[in-house]
């Protein structure tokens, strides 16, 4: 019976742990200093001190829109949506 209680507090602090970690944590966290928009203009961030890292917003969000750019314009596709217009003879096949 004395095992069982023991048991019971154990699962309870290793499930108010996770918890209260998630619940009490400061708000947004980035990887890279430079994927906060709020870093955007400063001297860590603007080449060529960033590109020895390779953290400029440029590299972080490469194969993305870089979301300084804003919202796209009409018509305006990003490159990884655009189908691939290659074709392979069948002769060439062997």
């Amino acid at each position: 019976m004395n095992s069982d209680l023991k048991l019971f507090k154990w699962i309870i602090l290793l499930l108010a742990l996770p918890l209260g970690l998630a619940y009490f944590s400061d708000g947004d966290r980035f990887r890279y200093p430079c994927q906060n928009p709020d870093n955007w203009e400063k001297a860590e961030c603007q080449l060529p001190r960033c590109d020895v890292t390779r953290t400029c917003p440029e590299h972080i969000f490469k194969g993305g829109r870089d979301p300084r750019l804003g919202p796209p314009k009409d018509g305006d596709t990003p490159a990884m949506s655009k189908p691939a217009t290659s074709k392979i003879d069948i002769k060439e096949c062997k």
